[in-house]
């Protein structure tokens, strides 16, 4: 598939879309055939240390954090609305137990700036490079709600991403 590249500084994403539209991330290798992929629908965008970057959030307890831990990038991909089953199944199955990209009828392909594959599918592919990851730590939660979103205690691990390209279909 052809993809448009945009330049950094052109590219606007508005995070409070992952609330309806949700990202797939993932990570690992494309070359090694080493990489898995998740739904994700928490998610910021924005500028630090004069770097564009998102920031992600995955559970030790994923399958995908293992690949977020050896490699040293991501990928996030939009989908039209029509691949809202395909997230589905990334969201609610596990890499461990089958092969749940093919699964959702997804095709990996290789990225143009980083080791993570994207997909095929995606309208819109943001490649990132990991450049600070920080553990959540619950006893500096403020609002007490916060806790509701951890019942098995299972702390997020964010991680911040350079982004390295943007293109679209």
């Amino acid at each position: 598939m052809n993809r448009k590249d945009i330049a950094i500084e052109d590219f606007r994403y508005d995070p409070a879309q992952l609330r309806d539209h949700w990202l797939s991330l993932f990570a690992g290798d494309f070359n090694s055939g080493a990489y898995n992929a998740m739904t994700i629908s928490w998610g910021s965008y924005g500028q630090i240390w004069n770097k564009m970057f998102f920031q992600v959030f995955v559970r030790p307890t994923r399958h995908t954090y293992e690949f977020m831990e050896r490699y040293d990038t991501f990928t996030l991909n939009a989908f039209e609305p029509k691949y809202k089953q395909a997230l589905s199944i990334l969201g609610s199955k596990s890499g461990r137990d089958g092969d749940k990209i093919a699964l959702a009828g997804l095709t990996p392909m290789a990225s143009r700036e980083v080791a993570a594959p994207c997909f095929r599918e995606a309208s819109l592919v943001i490649e990132c490079r990991k450049m600070y990851w920080q553990d959540i730590d619950n006893t500096h939660f403020l609002d007490s709600g916060i806790e509701g979103n951890y019942a098995k205690k299972d702390y997020h691990r964010v991680y911040f991403g350079e982004i390295a390209h943007v293109s679209r279909a």
